[in-house]
C-alpha cells in the first residue's frame, strides 16, 4: 500500500484508512465497483422495497373493499376482504421478517433467508385470512385460534431446523 492509500497491486481492493471514515470490521471494497452500501447489498434493498411496495397497493385495495362493499349485503366481500387483509399482511411481514434474519445475522445475507421470510409471511397471511373468514363465519373462538397458532408454530420449527 502506497503512503496516500492507493490500491495495491496485489490484492485489487483498496484498504480502509481508518475508523473515521469506514465502519467497523474492515470492509474492503472491490476497485472499479461503486459502492452501494456497507450494510445492504443492492438487490436485498430492491426486494424488500418491492414487497413494501406491493404490500401498499394491496392495503389500498383492501382499504376500497372495506369502504365499498358490506359483507352483510353481498357474501363475497367479506371473502375477499379476508384474502386480501391476509394478502396485505403476508406481503408487509415478508421483508420485516427478512430484515429480522438480517440483523440476528449481524448483517450477513445467507442463503434460504429470502425464501425463510416468505415462508413466514404465507404464515401471517394464511392464518389473517383464516381468522378473518372464521369471524365472518361467526366461529371465531380464542381456543380455536390457539390451536391454529400452535399448529403454525410447530410447522415452522420443523421446517426451521437448521441441517
Amino acid at each position: 500500500m502506497t503512503p496516500t492509500g492507493s490500491v495495491t497491486p496485489t490484492t485489487g481492493f483498496r484498504p480502509h484508512s481508518g475508523p473515521a471514515e469506514h465502519p467497523p470490521g474492515g470492509i474492503s471494497v472491490p476497485v472499479g465497483q461503486p459502492l452501494d452500501s456497507l450494510l445492504m447489498e443492492a438487490r436485498d434493498r430492491v426486494v424488500n422495497l418491492g414487497f413494501f411496495a406491493a404490500a401498499g397497493v394491496v392495503w389500498i385495495l383492501v382499504a376500497l373493499v372495506v369502504t365499498t362493499r358490506d359483507p352483510r349485503i353481498d357474501s363475497g366481500a367479506g371473502y375477499v376482504g379476508a384474502l386480501l387483509i391476509g394478502l396485505a399482511l403476508g406481503l408487509t411481514m415478508i421483508p420485516l421478517f427478512w430484515l429480522a434474519i438480517f440483523g440476528r445475522h449481524r448483517r450477513i445475507a445467507y442463503r434460504g433467508d429470502w425464501m425463510r421470510a416468505i415462508r413466514r409471511g404465507s404464515w401471517v397471511a394464511i392464518v389473517a385470512a383464516l381468522f378473518v373468514i372464521l369471524r365472518l363465519q361467526q366461529v371465531f373462538q380464542p381456543p380455536i385460534a390457539l390451536f391454529i397458532l400452535a399448529l403454525v408454530v410447530v410447522a415452522e420449527a420443523t421446517l426451521s431446523v437448521e441441517r
